[in-house]
């Protein structure tokens, strides 16, 4: 791990071919997105919106092992206040809507459109991704929710009921204590989140040994915008977030595009919910990565990337 890796705007590719800044308009002013091109395939280009909300794009860099010899073209992006991409550091721009329309503009200036332009968004990228299709669909050729329920009340329930009792019960309990005191700069509460939950959950592999750059996307992660939406934790939606009461699920059946929603076994996501969006999708179809959880796209990567190729191949 050098310097130069996580000062990400001095690697080589940051200034490479491909890479654009796109000025987008919003209530408080101009600002720039930063987004990259990988590949060239005019009928299909799939653009990339990651999770956090206030992560960056980089954890994607697993998609560089198998969209280009496939022939996709696919686009990394992060999104304002995230990662390359300008910061307002000013909490009324955390709003969905305006999320939605950023994505509008930036699909405009890259010229994608329903004969070739795919949407994937994980995790919170794919709350983005179902309310860009619901407002937007008839741009999208296909649509990929991946790792990501349509019910923000949902996802916390299943943490609560289901994946929380699994825990080391000591642990939940200082996790807890830690949040009551909104103590979340504490180192101690990132080290036993890790330990009792996100080994198990978000990414299922030696946290030592986590790839490079998942471990810069969440240290890098917008704070700010991250406590608005999300709240703490992956341990479900705050009930002080924005996103608290978010559910789109009775509106999937409006989604009028191919779509294929996956997840993982151990997901944070339920997989039975997971399944159940694909079916009040009229061209919905899911896929579960039977190792997988969070990030199935590393630690379920082949069963994730043939899924996901295969529907993206179904095109």
């Amino acid at each position: 791990m050098t310097e130069q890796y996580y000062d990400r705007t001095n690697r080589p590719d940051a200034v490479a071919g491909g890479v654009r800044m796109i000025p987008i308009t919003t209530p408080l002013g101009a600002f720039n997105v930063w987004t990259k091109r990988i590949g060239n395939n005019p009928a299909l280009k799939v653009l990339l919106l990651h999770g956090g909300p206030g992560a960056t794009h980089d954890y994607f860099e697993a998609f560089d092992s198998f969209l280009p010899a496939a022939g996709v073209e696919y686009y990394y992006y992060d999104q304002l206040g995230s990662g390359r991409s300008d910061n307002p550091a000013d909490s009324r721009m955390w709003d969905l809507n305006r999320f939605i329309d950023e994505v509008e503009q930036v699909r405009t200036a890259l010229d994608l459109g329903p004969d070739n332009f795919v949407l994937l968004g994980h995790s919170w990228g794919g709350i983005l991704a179902m309310e860009y299709a619901l407002k937007h669909g008839e741009q999208l050729k296909g649509l990929v929710i991946s790792n990501m329920m349509s019910s923000a009340p949902a996802y916390s329930r299943y943490a609560t009921n289901v994946l929380m009792p699994a825990m080391n019960q000591e642990d939940l309990a200082g996790i807890r204590e830690i949040e009551a005191a909104r103590d979340f700069a504490n180192p101690r509460y990132m080290e036993l989140l890790v330990r009792s939950y996100y080994v198990d959950h978000i990414l299922r592999m030696n946290p030592e040994e986590w790839p490079e750059p998942v471990n810069f996307a969440f240290s890098n992660i917008n704070q700010d915008l991250y406590l608005t939406m999300q709240g703490p934790s992956e341990m479900g939606i705050w009930e002080e977030a924005s996103l608290a009461n978010w559910d789109r699920t009775n509106d999937l059946q409006f989604i009028t595009v191919p779509a294929l929603v996956l997840g993982g076994r151990h997901d944070t996501m339920d997989p039975t919910f997971l399944e159940m969006m694909a079916t009040r999708i009229p061209g919905g179809s899911s896929y579960i990565c039977e190792n997988g959880s969070h990030m199935a796209m590393y630690d379920d990567q082949e069963a994730y990337f043939e899924a996901l190729l295969g529907f993206l191949s179904s095109l």
